[in-house]
């Protein structure tokens, strides 16, 4: 399977992690002693399940590697467009290619076991795309403090993991509604609606299952889904936050240690 990392954040001057990044892409953070998207890359290059990769948002002037054929493309102007723009680039490189690994830049704290556990793992499914979601308990068990956004639904707390898989024909089977969703990235309230105000008020009010959920978005994008629990926390501890970032360094200086 191929991957396709997004790396093309910068933080704002107002948001929390810009003292550490001064106008840098996010991915470039020193964690302990290299760029946190080389851990990532170093996952990547690890894994037996991953062929090419695909990188958006960087250049090969950043220095960062992977033993993986790497391609550099340049970063769009939202996520939606980035992935679809990752997915195009697959697509080119391995016309034959009918799934892609989907990754950020800042979950340092990935292996390469995890992500051929992901690869492994959604390749058993018949879906159009896997969502990767941690329990509440997984996540404070490994990472106690780290401050993590949950849903808290009817049979599960989660949070939403950052590697996940899609069918690359989404892209050219959808068309309508990726634009419909790039065209409304200026109005949240837009996009809710797209995806069914009924389903939000159902997870506000914990009255929908996980299971649910899934099926009630999937269709609205008309497309299958399933959401896997996996048991790795590493696959949602994303960097968003300064004590996050911290924690991040010091759980890797540990690993880096031993």
């Amino acid at each position: 399977m191929d991957a396709v990392i997004t790396a093309g954040g910068i933080p704002e001057p107002d948001e929390l992690l810009y003292p550490y990044t001064q106008g840098k892409p996010k991915a470039l953070l020193d964690v302990c002693g290299k760029p946190m998207i080389q851990w990532v890359l170093d996952a990547i290059s690890g894994a037996k399940r991953v062929e090419n990769v695909v990188l958006i948002g960087l250049t090969g002037e950043s220095g960062v590697t992977c033993t993986k054929p790497l391609t550099f493309i340049p970063n769009r102007v939202t996520m939606i467009e980035n992935i679809l723009g990752g997915i195009h680039k697959v697509m080119e490189i391995n016309p034959s290619a009918t799934r892609v690994l989907l990754a950020s830049s800042d979950i340092p704290a990935i292996t390469p076991e995890m992500v051929d556990w992901e690869v492994e793992t959604t390749l058993q499914t018949d879906v159009d795309i896997c969502y990767n979601v941690a329990r509440r308990e997984t996540i404070e068990a490994r990472y106690p403090g780290s401050r993590r956004t949950y849903v808290r639904l009817k049979d599960v707390e989660v949070c939403g993991g950052d590697m996940n898989v899609v069918r690359t024909s989404v892209v050219s089977r959808n068309m309508d509604i990726w634009k419909k969703l790039i065209e409304s990235r200026k109005n949240p309230i837009k996009q809710a609606s797209m995806l069914g105000l009924d389903t939000l008020l159902l997870v506000l009010l914990h009255a929908i299952t996980l299971e649910e959920a899934v099926r009630r978005v999937s269709s609205r994008l008309q497309m299958t889904g399933r959401a896997i629990i996996t048991p790795y926390a590493e696959l949602a501890m994303d960097v968003d936050k300064p004590n996050q970032l911290e924690l991040m360094r010091a759980d890797l200086a540990r690993r880096t240690n031993t």
